[in-house]
């Protein structure tokens, strides 16, 4: 009996996919939990339509995501802050000072968790960090600290 998945379910298929099952198993188990429908020709055009809106949305999203890594691996961001003896900062650059320096140089709204710097930011100098865009697409930013 074919039926098409109204939720990911485990060892079977994802969402919307269309899939071959027992007629027991379908009509005990998947059908009454809302799991999944039988699929008639309403059904499956349905969930193929929403896959392929899903997929396209999945591709642009892709592509929105490396049209950003382009620009942020040109760009350089410059941090001006007090330092004292040896090239120390008073403080240090965290991930939120440099989502809301990114927001202001280039406009590219980012959340702060996708952030990773590979070193403490607390002396003058250069710094790389890995912005996490998309699944599979992570962009370096350069980060220029100068002391005032």
């Amino acid at each position: 009996m074919k039926v098409v998945l109204n939720q990911d379910v485990k060892s079977l298929g994802k969402k919307f996919d269309i899939v071959e099952v027992s007629e027991g198993y379908a009509r005990n188990y998947l059908i009454p939990r809302k799991l999944a429908v039988l699929a008639d020709n309403k059904s499956t055009s349905e969930a193929k339509t929403k896959k392929e809106a899903i997929q396209h949305r999945k591709d642009t999203e892709r592509e929105n995501a490396e049209k950003q890594k382009e620009k942020l691996e040109k760009a350089v961001i410059e941090f001006r802050l007090k330092v004292g003896e040896g090239n120390k900062l008073f403080g240090s650059v965290t991930n939120k000072e440099i989502k809301e320096k990114l927001k202001e140089i280039s406009n590219i709204d980012i959340d702060r968790k996708k952030i990773e710097l590979n070193d403490a930011v607390k002396t003058a100098g250069m710094y790389e960090a890995n912005i996490k865009l998309y699944e599979g697409i992570t962009a370096k930013l350069k980060i220029k600290v100068v002391g005032v």
